[in-house]
C-alpha cells in the first residue's frame, strides 16, 4: 500500500443490517465483522487518516423497495450507524441512497480535496455496496484494498464472488 494520505471508507455499518432485529440483517456474517472494523477505525484515527462513515439513507417511497423491505428510511433507528462505531468529532459522514457511495455524493470531492488516492473499503454488504463502490472507485483511478476480514455479504458465496470480481475484475487489492 503507498504511505501516502489514504482513506478509511466505512460502509453501512448500521442498525438495520448489523442488528439482529433489523430489517435486512446479515446475521451472525455482521456482527462477526463488527471488532475488526472497529479496530481499523482506531487504527485509522492514531495515522490521522481521513475516516469516511457511508450511510445508507433512502427516503419512505424509495424505488429501492420494490426489491428490497423499506430499510434504512432516513430518521429511522434502522439507519443509524451501529453504538459500536459512532465518527469522532470532525470524521465525514456522507449519506447515499444508491449502493455506490459514490453516486450523487460528495465522496468524490471530499477525497480529491483531501489529495486522497489510496482508499480501504470495509462494511457491509460485500455484493452489494461494498462492490459497487469499489466499481466507482476504480473508475475514477483510485486505488481500492478492502479488507477481507472486515467486509461481509449476503451470503457466503455471494461475498467471495464480490472478493474475487473486485480482486480480478477492478483491480481492487483484497487485503
Amino acid at each position: 500500500m503507498n504511505d501516502g494520505k489514504r482513506a478509511l471508507v466505512v460502509i453501512d455499518m448500521l442498525n438495520d443490517f448489523l442488528d439482529p432485529e433489523g430489517t435486512l440483517s446479515l446475521g451472525e456474517a455482521g456482527r462477526a465483522i463488527i471488532p475488526r472494523v472497529s479496530e481499523l477505525v482506531e487504527e485509522a484515527r492514531s495515522r490521522g487518516d481521513l475516516i469516511v462513515f457511508v450511510r445508507d439513507r433512502h427516503l419512505p417511497e424509495d424505488p429501492e423497495f420494490a426489491m428490497f423491505p423499506p430499510h434504512c428510511v432516513s430518521g429511522s433507528e434502522g439507519a443509524e450507524i451501529i453504538t459500536e462505531l459512532q465518527p469522532a468529532g470532525g470524521e465525514a459522514v456522507v449519506d447515499k441512497r444508491r449502493y455506490s457511495a459514490f453516486y450523487a455524493t460528495e465522496l468524490d470531492l471530499l477525497l480529491r480535496e483531501n489529495k486522497i488516492w489510496d482508499i480501504e473499503l470495509c462494511g457491509v454488504c460485500t455484493n452489494i455496496c461494498v462492490l459497487y463502490t469499489a466499481a466507482s472507485a476504480r473508475n475514477r483511478a483510485y486505488r481500492v484494498y478492502v479488507h477481507r476480514d472486515a467486509v461481509a455479504g449476503t451470503a457466503p458465496g455471494a461475498h467471495e464472488w464480490a472478493l474475487s470480481e473486485m480482486e480480478n475484475t477492478l483491480g481492487c487489492e483484497i487485503i
